[in-house]
């Protein structure tokens, strides 16, 4: 059911999701989400929880390389854009899941260990945020989402080029 309500805030928006339609596309009972998930905000909590830790599992595999961080992260969010949708709206959610917050840690410590400077954290974070929710809302386009990032994020990281 986790997957069928990431594709349906994909296409609609989590405002757009309700319990009866996720029932309907993930073909279960019309009882079921409420019973699994208790209520909306379970279920986008259940997203947020799985995409923050495909988002750690991301930037595991980019290694501690701060540019392929921020591509994997841009990239994450072009991939995974119902997970990404939620996974940042605190009001959306129940913020107290257990499971909600050791997701958050582990993506919140892969992000950390990039560079010991909290604040170039912050801006490398802020950055790739703000580039992937430009490009999926459609305000930057282009061929290929990578191709596209990269310059933007090279600016943040003079080593690489």
């Amino acid at each position: 059911m986790t997957a069928a309500a990431a594709t349906a805030v994909a296409e609609q928006g989590p405002a757009g999701l309700s319990l009866r339609e996720l029932a309907r596309l993930a073909g279960v009972s019309h009882a079921a989400p409420a019973h699994h998930f208790g209520d909306k905000a379970g279920v986008l909590t259940a997203v947020a929880t799985e995409g923050f830790t495909l988002l750690a599992a991301a930037l595991g595999k980019a290694g501690d390389d701060l540019l392929a961080s921020g591509i994997a992260y841009v990239r994450f969010a072009v991939d995974h854009p119902g997970h990404f949708a939620v996974m940042f709206d605190r009001s959306l959610l129940h913020g107290d899941d257990v499971d909600l917050r050791a997701a958050e840690q582990a993506a919140s410590e892969a992000l950390a260990g990039l560079t010991p400077d909290a604040d170039a954290a912050r801006a490398a974070w802020s950055v790739a945020h703000g580039f992937a929710s430009l490009w999926l809302s459609g305000a930057i386009t282009g061929p290929d989402v990578e191709a596209a990032a990269d310059p933007v994020l090279r600016r943040l990281v003079p080593t690489a080029g």
